[in-house]
């Protein structure tokens, strides 16, 4: 399937017009509908399946991208090498791109993400990075006999996520038939920050700008989605008296000391690998330290939660977006 600059079902023409690069359809959905609400002009160009004839000059436009590491969970296993090649060919010919080639390099690892995190200053839990089966089951002896888990270097939403607390446990697995290799071949592990509350935070940032940090409930296991489609209900403590969500808005973050703290550094990692929208996720020990593990740039949002914030982002990501819209048409008419 080419890639179509003319989608005479929304009457684009060659006006420019918002183009959203992505693999899943169900994650651009709400996105689409809030371009919709306010009449922005967009293009769907799922990668996926995908041929460009690299000889013709890119639309105009503005690009964002939304191509996601976890596209290989879907069948989609080499639409972020396709994504690369295309941003590559868009920022090559002086296009607009939000999110270009960085942030994607960034989202498909998580060992240039820690890099990205450490050089300003973020904890990151020790990780200890391989190649090979042996390799991993050796990796626990780095950790002094405590709690452990595996990654993939290349996952999205927990994908590949196990904890271990032995290092005969963690063979087992390794060895076993259950055992699922990152698609990119490298396997992470992991020092298991244990949250007192079972906790993580996941900070929302667009036109790195913070827009909120929602509290993820933990409890349910480690795929931490938070978009619709992948919603878990609200989980429940018998010893609570009120449901506890999976997903629920911290409206305190941004003024509290811990926000204080993190938001500048978290927004210094923006501006240093030129992302421009991303969320990032971390875990605070039982001494208060944070350890930032996650940064996504095919950020999701949950409905539910922010609908009881009365907060939503995808509305603010349409907004910013049609603000980035609105620019390059007074460029071109200037």
């Amino acid at each position: 399937m080419a890639i179509s600059y003319n989608d005479e079902s929304r009457q684009l023409g060659t006006n420019p017009a918002i183009y959203v690069i992505h693999e899943n359809a169900d994650w651009t959905a709400p996105l689409y509908a809030a371009f919709e609400k306010v009449g922005l002009a967009y293009h769907d160009w799922n990668l996926a399946e995908v041929e460009l004839d690299l000889s013709q000059d890119a639309p105009e436009g503005i690009f964002y991208n939304r191509m996601s590491a976890s596209s290989h969970s879907r069948g989609h296993r080499y639409a972020p090498e396709m994504t690369a090649g295309v941003l590559a060919w868009l920022e090559g010919q002086g296009r607009i791109v939000l999110n270009g080639r960085s942030a994607l390099h960034l989202e498909i690892s998580k060992m240039i993400q820690y890099a990205a995190l450490r050089k300003q200053g973020l904890n990151v839990p020790k990780t200890i990075a391989t190649a090979q089966k042996e390799d991993v089951i050796q990796a626990f002896a780095h950790f002094d006999g405590k709690p452990v888990i595996t990654k993939h270097n290349r996952a999205g939403k927990g994908l590949g996520v196990q904890l271990f607390r032995s290092q005969s446990a963690l063979s087992d697995y390794v060895t076993g038939d259950d055992f699922a290799p990152s698609v990119d071949g490298v396997t992470l592990v992991q020092r298991y920050i244990a949250s007192p509350d079972q906790i993580i935070t996941r900070v929302e940032f667009i036109g790195r700008e913070l827009v909120y940090a929602v509290r993820v409930d933990t409890s349910n296991g480690f795929e931490l989605c938070p978009a619709d489609v992948c919603a878990l209900d609200a989980s429940t403590c018998m010893a609570e008296a009120e449901p506890r969500f999976a997903f629920e808005i911290d409206t305190d973050f941004a003024t509290s000391a811990l926000g204080q703290e993190l938001v500048p550094k978290m927004q210094a990692v923006m501006a240093d690998e030129n992302l421009d929208v991303a969320a990032f996720e971390f875990v605070t020990d039982t001494d208060g330290t944070a350890y930032v593990y996650d940064i996504n740039t095919n950020t999701n949002y949950n409905s539910d939660a922010e609908a009881r914030a009365g907060i939503f982002a995808m509305t603010k990501l349409a907004a910013y977006l049609g603000d980035e819209l609105a620019l390059l048409h007074q460029k071109s008419a200037a």
